[in-house]
């Protein structure tokens, strides 16, 4: 397993973890309509635009196939004590417990601890049931909001970090 920063060329990889791992962590929670017109092709899309703008790295097997990634950057509300924030984390189902997301996270906490930040939240769907990952890196919700997917309203709590150079410590 190796984990590097992306590259423009990692769109399409990108966009298949990402897809993929919402359709089994999401599975029986997010509506399956939601979840099937979930698109490669305008998924890889959205990260060729965002590719370069903020901290992104990806986890690739042996292979060189892309099984992981994580984002992050500014906190984006100004709402919060946190300064960073971890956009976006997903690992295949086949990929997940084997460290590879901690390994992320941290990289994530590291380049903005190198930008000047000095703290980090995520926002995760109360009813993922990879939300105690987060806990186990020392995340502590502080605050709670409703977002809608598909036409339906759910929860997501926001863990939190004080001090990202402690994350999974």
């Amino acid at each position: 397993m190796k984990i590097r920063v992306a590259v423009m060329n990692d769109a399409e990889g990108i966009a298949r973890v990402h897809v993929d791992s919402w359709r089994t962590t999401y599975k029986g929670i997010v509506s399956e309509s939601v979840l099937q017109n979930l698109s490669y092709e305008q998924r890889a899309e959205n990260w060729r635009r965002g590719i370069g703008k903020n901290a992104l790295y990806v986890a690739e097997d042996e292979n060189g196939k892309i099984i992981g990634f994580a984002t992050g950057g500014k906190e984006r509300t100004g709402n919060y004590e946190a300064d960073g924030e971890l956009y976006a984390i997903y690992l295949l189902q086949e990929a997940q417990g084997q460290g590879i997301g901690k390994k992320l996270t941290q990289l994530i906490a590291q380049s903005l601890k190198e930008q000047g930040f000095t703290s980090m939240l995520v926002w995760v769907l109360e009813q993922n049931p990879s939300k105690m990952f987060y806990e186990s890196l020392g995340g502590q919700p502080i605050a709670e909001a409703m977002i809608d997917i598909g036409g339906e309203e759910f929860k997501e709590i926001a863990y939190y970090w004080g001090n990202i150079e402690e994350i999974g410590r």
